[in-house]
């Protein structure tokens, strides 16, 4: 019964936001809160900026974008401050159509749709409330009530600047209905809604030859021609048109470039001079923002014909190109999973991030700058450190293409691959293999590749499964060690008592026996081979180790095996080192001995404990890590 007293509230709540008075009381309303008066640009921007902004080093990060777009920040930023912002404070790039432009499931539409949503959601807040003419179907702002000659007096008194006419229906309605008395119009509060055609549209071009402008402009109802008489008569018209009925908000235009051209022109008139032509009427006004999308063929050939240099002049457009983030492309699949029927199949970890690798590296473009590979440059986008590189770096590199991230792999072939993997084989597990294997299928299948890129991509693949293999070792390894911590720390503790006894030239009891004994060289090296740490850097190295000791002492702290990350590696890289022939011999021996059983046990356990795998996940992985070891 929850859902029922949810909906219950959700009504009561709708119930308490209504607002209904006349038009001298929407002026003290103004009076008091003159920000209701807003541009349909305006509310847009002040949505988004309310939503809140993260302040980076010379960046902005929008929070309005994200919980549905990942990995776009520059891209969001530049829509941003490039259109919305100024298109609010009314400069001339809200005379423009929005042109969203990149390749195919780039998240275009997701971002129409949150705006969409966003704007709906906004419209039920005190900062977002829309106010209108009650029973005009176009939702038309009470301001246009004010004759033109007094609009100056009322920007004096208000500080409201007025834009647009009232349309002819009100004109009509105002005389007939009220008299000439403007002040008595009633005004109500409304709510965005683009499944009740309120203050949001959707436009779709069909056949060209079936299409009629109606759609967009509104229709003579021819069956009330008989009751008024006339066809320039407003009230036999239905202004019902997708423009009519996004006023005051927005209207997306789907496949803006492949519509007729006479549906176009419409639209030069309303973001030029925010009014259109509809029937026998004088131009009908209209505030609303147009959101197009589209991608870079057919922009292409639109923009390389002469016909449309007009349009095209009205247009701001911006590329919303791929994500080029290994760690945002995780959170995408992840989002898309959810929303699957394949969400309760287990996946194993790091699935997700190596399916991510391969994408991305399709997506980017090779540097001019030597030093730098694809994998490294994949790295330092996903904000990693690698030697040598600085932030400085990154920036010039994404300055080199600027055009990087519009082709390559999207994330729906790789859902769909992911997809295809568990409805063949009836999986209720997967790992990183499965995926990489059945990305590999599907290239074959996959039209638009060209046999250049497919070769690109094969190869692209080849590196992800070697990243693989280091992730898989490097878990297996860590969850050894965690089984077997106890070791780790008797290992660590013997190395710093010979340290200990190498720096201070002193010697070292056995515990058995009692004797002293050289420091052992042969176990500290061991140790420090296992990083990298040469003949000459031992000495260094180890009285690193030692103050590092005595500056824990005089803190009062223990210092202690996680006090030294680089020791901690060197530790964990010798323990299984040890435990490799262990590993080797359980996973591909027929019949472990009981000893052997009982430590993969230990270790499958750890791998389902602490590192998210299902037990046969966690079985798959040692047998491959097992095989990996065996090359």
């Amino acid at each position: 019964m929850d859902i029922l007293k949810k909906i219950q509230s959700y009504r009561e709540e709708e119930e308490k936001l209504k607002w209904e008075g006349t038009f001298s009381d929407y002026l003290e309303l103004l009076k008091e809160r003159p920000y209701l008066a807003q541009s349909a640009h305006s509310r847009v921007y002040n949505m988004i900026k309310d939503a809140g902004i993260e302040e980076g080093e010379g960046h902005h990060k929008y929070k309005f974008f994200e919980h549905e777009i990942y990995g776009l920040e520059e891209a969001m930023e530049r829509l941003v401050e490039e259109y919305f912002h100024p298109a609010a404070k009314r400069l001339d790039v809200r005379k423009r159509i929005l042109l969203l432009m990149g390749p195919v499931s780039g998240g275009k539409s997701t971002l129409v749709n949150i705006l969409k949503r966003g704007l709906e959601k906004y419209s039920h807040t005190d900062q977002g409330a829309v106010y209108a003419i009650k029973g005009c179907p176009m939702h038309e702002d009470p301001l246009h009530l004010i004759p033109h000659h007094l609009r100056p007096d009322f920007e004096e008194e208000y500080g409201i600047r007025i834009e647009g006419n009232l349309s002819p229906l009100n004109m009509m309605r105002v005389e007939e209905e009220y008299g000439g008395r403007i002040e008595d119009v009633m005004v109500e509060r409304i709510f965005f809604s683009e499944d009740k055609r309120t203050g949001i549209g959707t436009f779709s071009p069909s056949d060209p030859k079936s299409q009629d402008i109606a759609d967009l402009t509104g229709s003579i109802d021819f069956s009330t021609i008989a009751e008024y008489g006339s066809e320039s008569d407003p009230r036999a018209y239905r202004f019902d048109g997708e423009l009519n009925k996004a006023n005051r908000g927005m209207m997306e235009f789907q496949e803006m470039l492949k519509c007729d051209e006479k549906f176009l022109w419409h639209l030069l008139s309303l973001t030029q001079e925010g009014n259109f032509k509809a029937g026998r009427f004088a131009l009908i006004s209209a505030d609303e923002l147009i959101v197009a999308h589209t991608n870079e063929a057919e922009y292409r050939s639109f923009i390389a014909n002469k016909k449309n240099e007009a349009l095209h002049s009205r247009m701001i457009v911006m590329p919303v190109p791929y994500n080029l983030k290994v760690s945002q492309e995780e959170r995408i699949y992840e989002k898309m999973i959810r929303q699957s029927d394949i969400k309760n199949v287990h996946i194993a970890p790091h699935t997700l991030k190596i399916a991510a690798m391969f994408t991305i590296l399709t997506r980017l473009k090779d540097s001019t700058r030597g030093q730098v590979d694809l994998l490294k440059k994949m790295r330092l986008y996903n904000g990693e450190n690698v030697e040598g590189f600085s932030d400085v770096d990154v920036e010039e590199l994404r300055k080199e293409h600027p055009d990087e991230g519009m082709s390559g792999i999207d994330p729906r072939y790789v859902i769909n691959r992911i997809s295809s993997t568990i409805i063949k084989k009836e999986m209720t597990s997967i790992n990183a293999l499965d995926v990489l294997r059945s990305l590999k299928d599907g290239l074959d299948s996959h039209a638009s590749i060209s046999k250049e890129d497919k070769e690109r991509y094969l190869n692209f693949i080849s590196v992800a499964r070697k990243e693989y293999d280091e992730l898989a070792k490097k878990e297996v390894q860590q969850a050894f060690v965690y089984s077997y911590e106890e070791s780790a720390v008797t290992l660590m503790d013997n190395y710093l008592d010979n340290v200990e006894a190498y720096c201070n030239k002193a010697k070292i009891r056995d515990p058995l026996t009692g004797d002293e004994m050289n420091p052992d060289e042969k176990l500290m090296r061991s140790i420090e081979e296992q990083i990298g740490i040469s003949e000459n850097a031992k000495k260094a190295f180890r009285e690193e180790i030692l103050i590092r000791i005595s500056a824990y002492a005089r803190k009062g702290k223990k210092f202690d095996y996680h006090s030294h990350e680089r020791l901690r590696e060197a530790i964990q890289k010798k323990l299984f080192a040890d435990l490799k022939d262990i590993v080797k011999i359980t996973t591909s021996t027929k019949t472990p001995d009981e000893q052997q059983l009982k430590k993969m046990n230990e270790v499958i356990a750890t791998l389902v404990d602490e590192y998210g795998y299902n037990s046969s996940s966690a079985n798959e992985l040692l047998r491959y890590v097992g095989s990996l070891l065996n090359r």
